[in-house]
This record gives structure tokens, sequence and C-alpha cells, in this order.
């Protein structure tokens, strides 16, 4: 009789491709059984050689995708059905759902190499993304995490993109966000009243490179986009936005731009290019006017969108001004009528994105500090992960400062 088991996996195990990763697991180690996402967690059962069971568990633990967290393993022993292959089931719904919701995620090389590939049917689509990227927390709207409870519900598949969305071989299986150009959301350009679908980004680089302030919508809000070396506009988009002293973020295509603007210790380019892709505080080493007075630190992060590296790749200038879309001490703007509504004045154009955002995220904050990194504000990156956990039973209310998804009051760059 084959041994048989039930797991049950708790922590950031759903939106990161963790299923198809059980799946290839136990084919490779040739068991029988199924996996699926519950509202706990995943939930597999396992049937087949106990040598090989033992396999499939110890590598369960330590090979599981990069952007997933175990949180809680629990391995127990199980009734043997007679299954004769690996299965991943539809998800399961019950009433107090308790997994963990996945951060965004920035985009991978592999879809990178994509959307610059000429010969790929997602060439230059701002939106690509796959099980190992893209939005999580930002398009959510309800657990389970399927494609109907996200913000991507209004956009079917085409035969292409189904195709890839079912096979447990491609990684872009049971990719909520997955889309193409030819059947998912696209960008358009809003200026002075007139709205383009035609070559957007090009349209938008040529604005920048004019010195106008462009609100470019993102994961989790709008920013105020600027040529950070063009001092006319980031003292325009300062008084705009009756931001008196405080620095704006900036943002740069590679490392390299990076190193050369300020001081990066080896544990602040890691802390760089981690999964989060924070904005990073390190000592200046040029002076740009406008973006930080009376600041010796510059806050830098890189590209973590399509768009962002679309924007890098078709001229924009060098060093971007990315900071929050709002007027001073209001949220974030996130959605579109409100962008347009609240931004005007501000922003001379808007690159707005069809996808919507489920709920406003700010970009984090980080920095290196004698004992390590430190999080100053933490959102985009790295909510809604679990900071510390409670050994309690009964319900617990959590409240913070209104309008700040990070809790900081008065963070050192936005």
């Amino acid at each position: 009789m084959p041994k048989a088991c039930s797991i049950r996996v708790r922590g950031v195990v759903q939106g990161v491709g963790f299923r198809p990763f059980v799946y290839r697991l136990a084919k490779a180690n040739t068991l029988a059984g199924w996996v699926l996402n519950g509202e706990q967690g995943v939930e597999i059962h396992l049937e087949g050689a106990e040598n090989d069971v033992q396999v499939f568990v110890r590598e369960l633990r330590v090979q599981a995708p990069p952007a997933a967290s175990i949180a809680e393993m629990e391995v127990h022993p199980a009734q043997a059905l007679g299954l004769r292959e690996f299965t991943i089931r539809e998800s399961q719904k019950s009433e107090r759902p308790t997994v963990r919701v996945s951060p965004d995620l920035p985009v991978c090389d592999a879809c990178l190499a994509e959307l610059f590939d000429p010969a790929n049917r997602r060439h230059q689509y701002p939106y690509i993304n796959c099980t190992d990227c893209g939005p999580r927390y930002t398009v959510i709207l309800g657990l389970p995490y399927d494609r109907p409870n996200t913000t991507m519900k209004s956009w079917p598949l085409d035969d292409d993109c189904d195709r890839e969305y079912h096979d447990p071989l491609n990684r872009r299986f049971h990719a909520q966000p997955v889309a193409c150009p030819q059947c998912g959301p696209s960008y358009y350009l809003r200026l002075a009243g007139q709205t383009t679908t035609e070559r957007v980004v090009e349209a938008s680089v040529q604005l920048l490179q004019q010195g106008k302030i462009l609100a470019v919508k993102g994961l989790g809000g709008y920013h105020l986009a600027c040529d950070a070396r063009n001092t006319a506009a980031v003292a325009a988009m300062r008084e705009r936005k009756f931001r008196k002293e405080k620095p704006f973020a900036l943002m740069v295509s590679d490392l390299e731009r990076a190193r050369s603007l300020v001081e990066l210790s080896s544990e602040a380019e890691a802390l760089m290019i981690s999964i989060a892709r924070p904005i990073v505080l390190a000592p200046a080493k040029v002076d740009l006017p406008e973006v930080a007075p009376d600041n010796s630190e510059l806050g830098i992060m890189l590209p973590y969108t399509p768009l962002h590296h679309l924007l890098f790749a078709s001229g924009a200038p060098e060093i971007l001004v990315m900071t929050s879309a709002n007027r001073s001490s209001e949220p974030i703007a996130y959605e579109d009528d409100d962008a347009l509504e609240s931004l005007a004045g501000i922003a001379d154009a808007f690159l707005i994105g069809e996808r919507p955002i489920a709920r406003r995220v700010d970009d984090s904050v980080a920095r290196v500090g004698v004992e390590g990194s430190v999080i100053l504000r933490r959102a985009r990156g790295y909510a809604p992960g679990a900071v510390a956990t409670l050994p309690i039973t009964r319900p617990l209310l959590a409240v913070g400062a209104g309008g700040r998804q990070s809790g900081v009051r008065k963070p050192a760059h936005r």
C-alpha cells in the first residue's frame, strides 16, 4: 500500500507560484494526489512510496518559490485513496479566510526579456507579469486569490493567455493578473483635456524631456514625475504641491546610475535590488537643486513596473523625481477620477492605466543602519507582510494613523 499524508502550508503561499511548484515537485517524485488553495493557505494530499513522500516534504521546505514565505507547515498521516495522478484542484472557500496575501512584486527578468523582445506577443506591453512578478496586494478584492476576486475580473483571457493560465508547467499558470495587448488593459495619455491611446509612452517621455510634470499611474497609486536635473520643473512641482522643504524621492534606471548619485554600500545595494524595491536613503554625491534642500541624503529607487522600464528605454530623463501624487498632507491619489480632479493644477498631463487599484499603497522607504536594514515606511513590497505574530485567541482590533499606509507620520522622502 502507498504511504499517504496531508500537508497544510500557511504563510505567503498564494499568488507566488506555489501550486505549480508543488505540482512539479510531486511529478518529479512520482507522487499522486492533489493541491489546492484554501482560505487558510495551501492544502496538499500525497500518495506514493514512503521515501518519495519524505523527499517531497523535505524539498517543499527548502525549495519554495522566491516570493513565497512559509510561516507554518503541518504534515499528518492520511488514508490512501488509490489515486493515480497528481492534480491541481479548484480553490476552497470558507467563512473566515486567514491566508496571507503576497506583497506586490517587481517585474521579473523573464518578463523584462519578453517586454523588449519584438518577436514576443507581449512586446512593450506595460501590464506584462507572471507568477513570479507583478501586482498582488493592490489588485486583490477578496480571498481566495483567484482572478474573479481581483481588479482584473473585467478582462476575460484570450485563447493564448487562457492556455498559459491553465498549463501547470507554464510560469503564468494561475497568474491572476495575466494579460496581453489583445485581451488586457492598456494605458492612455490625458493632455489638455484630450485623450490619446497611440504611442503614449513615447509622448509621455517627450513631455518629461520638455520639463513637464507627469502624473503616472503605478501599482498602488499615482506618482508625480519630472526631470530631476531640470531645476525649474522640480521647483514648479514643489510649489504646486505646497511642499516647502521635504525631499523628493528619485528613480533611476539601474544601479550604475544610482552609484553615480549616492554612496552605496553593498548592504544598501542589496536593499535596493531586493524584492521589495524600496526607496533607499543614502549619502548624496551630487547636488540636485530643489530635490532635497538642506539634506545630505537622497532617496533613490529602481524601476519596479514594466511601465517604468518602458519609460527609461524610450528616452526618459536619466534621473526622475518620482514622488507621491498628492497635495501636501493628503493621501496618495489612486482612483482615476479623483486623480484628475485632485491633481489638476499640479500635473501637466496624466499617464493613466486602465487596471483599477484595489487600495492605495505608497512606496516603502528604507536605509542601512548600524545593525542592518531599517524600514522607515513599510508599504509597497512589504505590506501586508506580517511584522509579528501574537499568541492570542480572541479577536484583536488594530488601528493606526489616518490616511497613511505606513503608520509613519512624517516620512523623510515621498
